[in-house]
């Protein structure tokens, strides 16, 4: 069995009541000194109550059901001859049913607007109203379009638990004291463009089922969009927040637009999101921003203070302790944040804490020495696997790589697969362009004290000056022969592999050519005086001769291998050698000691920290 309907608290109508089916009735309050509520009142009595009213009388219909031409009629004798424009004074209209177009545009409020819990079946029209009292639409339904463009709240304004089915159009109004839009239901596009709320802005738990728009708005005081969903985009460009300490937590579905925005004070900035733009907005104080599952763009943005952005490991806890939903994210990558672009950017004062930067745009930030690398930051790698080009391997050194680095590369005629191309819109940057960013980030990552970091992006430098076609050919000779024998001396596989190479190249030479057939002998010659008297001798060798017959043996092998282990060293062995060999040890003693400093400083370079 259905509950029976509630009457109303005020004095009601009960116009078409039956026991039956609806025992309540019209629900209109009865018009002072009758029984009846407007819309069912005599003929000569509405007539008489109209001719009563003036401009800036007190009216009150509450849960009256208004036609277009009953609601004209009643705010004909309310117009100022002056402006021809509605003025009222206390309006209560509470629980009041609209039943097409309501048009109070341009009407002043010179005292409390009540429209908690009106229906406004047609369009609502507020535009240019001026409301100089409290403006109450707490739990309001708009099941058209609600246009309060242009209108001025000088008092406090309750839009709590409101539903707006069609648009709520906002534009250019003014709110002179705090504004209440908490637990609201937009189910179509919100508008706030260049609204200005001179007080508290309260959007706390409000539904935005389509585009909330809040471009050029702005709030001079808090700004309060705490547990707020956007089922689509919210957008702020070039707003201004002039003391708001914190904007969210909430979660959006699309974008969050800050692009041309401006922070007055320090601010704090959590959202879950699946892209913030943050195109040149302005931080004017100390900022903390974090986030959950955006890609975020920071291009051209202009950094005065400390500015933090991290990402938030576990969802938002909301002040009254539960967590924030995050279901409009199901279908997301995850929770990570990543940041699409830095260019432009001062990042002196800017952290950056547990990001992935594989897809960043480097090129451009200014003082990109000076950014803190915070937490696990990852940066995109070179494409692991060998690849074969006009029949040569090819493999990459891993490594962390730019992702501008990955735009030039798999730009090239002859690039391999792994490289990623560049999107839309990411421009290009060459390797003379590369290698100022990589000297960069090295240094931010030798003063994190992040070695192992830093060699890789020393690494990128050195590979950026290589191929850049603004040094000399002698120059990148000396760095090709650089990257061959060494990667930089941070590949000490490859120098010891050289080492190796040499070294046995340096014994197989001299057991072939180096070493003397036999160790020459020494003789001692020298003349005895006939009367006696000192003898002088003088001790004379062979000179080595080349081998022949078979070189190769055990025992020659031992006295090369003898003489290269100390020519690695920098040592003479001591041996007699062929004069080829003595070329071949004095050529052996300049590499391979070179070839051991470079593995030995690479392995350095590989593990300080």
């Amino acid at each position: 069995m259905s509950t029976p309907p509630t009457p109303p608290s005020w004095p009601h109508c009960g116009h078409g009541a039956d026991p039956t089916t609806d025992p309540v009735g019209c629900r209109g309050v009865h018009v002072v000194g009758h029984t009846a509520c407007l819309a069912h009142l005599a003929s000569a009595d509405h007539a008489a109550y109209l001719a009563g009213l003036a401009p800036g009388s007190s009216i009150d219909h509450r849960g009256t059901t208004f036609t277009e031409p009953l609601l004209n009629s009643l705010l004909n004798p309310l117009r100022d001859p002056a402006t021809s424009n509605p003025r009222l004074g206390k309006a209560q209209f509470e629980a009041a049913i609209f039943e097409r177009d309501a048009g109070f545009g341009s009407a002043t409020f010179e005292r409390d607007a009540g429209f908690g819990s009106a229906t406004f079946e047609g369009m609502a029209w507020f535009g240019s109203a001026t409301f100089e009292g409290i403006a109450w639409f707490g739990s309001a339904t708009f099941k058209s379009t609600a246009w309060f463009g242009s209108a001025t709240f000088k008092s406090g304004t309750g839009f709590g638990l409101a539903t707006f089915e069609g648009m709520a159009g906002f534009g250019s109004a003014t709110f002179e004291d705090m504004a209440g839009f908490g637990s609201a239901t937009f189910n179509s596009s919100a508008w706030f463009e260049a609204a200005t709320f001179k007080s508290d802005a309260g959007f706390g738990s409000a539904t935005f089922e389509g585009m909330a728009g809040f471009g050029s708005a702005t709030f001079e005081d808090m700004a309060g969009f705490g547990s707020a969903t956007f089922n689509s985009s919210a957008w702020f460009e070039a707003a201004t927040f002039e003391e708001a300490d914190q904007l969210g937590p909430f979660v959006c579905a699309g974008r969050v637009v800050l692009s041309g925005a401006r922070f007055g004070g320090p601010v704090t900035l959590l959202f879950a999101a699946r892209r913030l733009e943050c195109r040149r907005t302005r931080w004017s104080s100390t900022t903390e921003i974090r986030l959950r599952y955006a890609t975020v763009d920071f291009a051209h943005a202009v950094v005065e203070y400390p500015l933090t952005i991290a990402a938030e490991a576990d969802p938002f806890v909301l002040t009254r302790g539960p967590q924030l939903a995050e279901d409009l994210l199901s279908g997301a990558p995850g929770p990570g944040v990543r940041v699409a672009s830095l260019r432009g950017v001062d990042a002196a004062h800017l952290v950056l804490a547990d990001l992935d930067l594989s897809r960043c745009l480097f090129a451009g930030t200014v003082h990109l020495d000076q950014l803190r690398l915070e937490g696990a930051c990852t940066f995109d790698t070179a494409p692991p696997a060998v690849h074969w080009r006009r029949r040569r391997p090819v493999r990459f050194t891993a490594r962390r790589v730019l992702a501008e680095e990955h735009h030039w590369r798999a730009a090239q005629p002859r690039a391999v697969p792994g490289w990623n191309a560049a999107v839309l819109g990411a421009g290009r940057a060459g390797p003379v362009q590369l290698a100022p960013v990589y000297r960069a980030l090295r240094k931010a990552f030798e003063d994190g004290k992040h070695e192992p970091g830093a060699a890789d992006f020393y690494y990128g430098e050195m590979e950026m000056r290589r191929h850049a076609d603004d040094i000399p050919r002698s120059e990148r000779g000396l760095l090709t022969a650089y990257w061959a024998l060494s990667g930089y001396s941070l590949r000490a596989s490859r120098a010891l592999a050289w080492l190796g190479a040499a070294m046995f190249l340096t014994i197989v030479l001299l057991m072939a050519f180096g070493l003397a057939q036999n160790t020459p002998q020494q003789t001692a010659t020298g003349t005895i005086p006939a009367g006696g008297g000192t003898v002088t001798f003088e001790i004379g060798k062979d000179a080595p001769h080349n081998p022949t017959g078979n070189r190769f043996t055990g025992k020659r092998f031992d006295q090369a291998l003898n003489i290269t282990l100390n020519s690695v060293v920098f040592r003479s062995s001591g041996q007699d050698l062929t004069t080829s060999g003595t070329y071949i040890e004095m050529t052996s003693r300049l590499t391979e000691p070179v070839l051991l400093g470079l593995a030995v400083l690479a392995i350095r370079n590989r593990i300080k920290r």
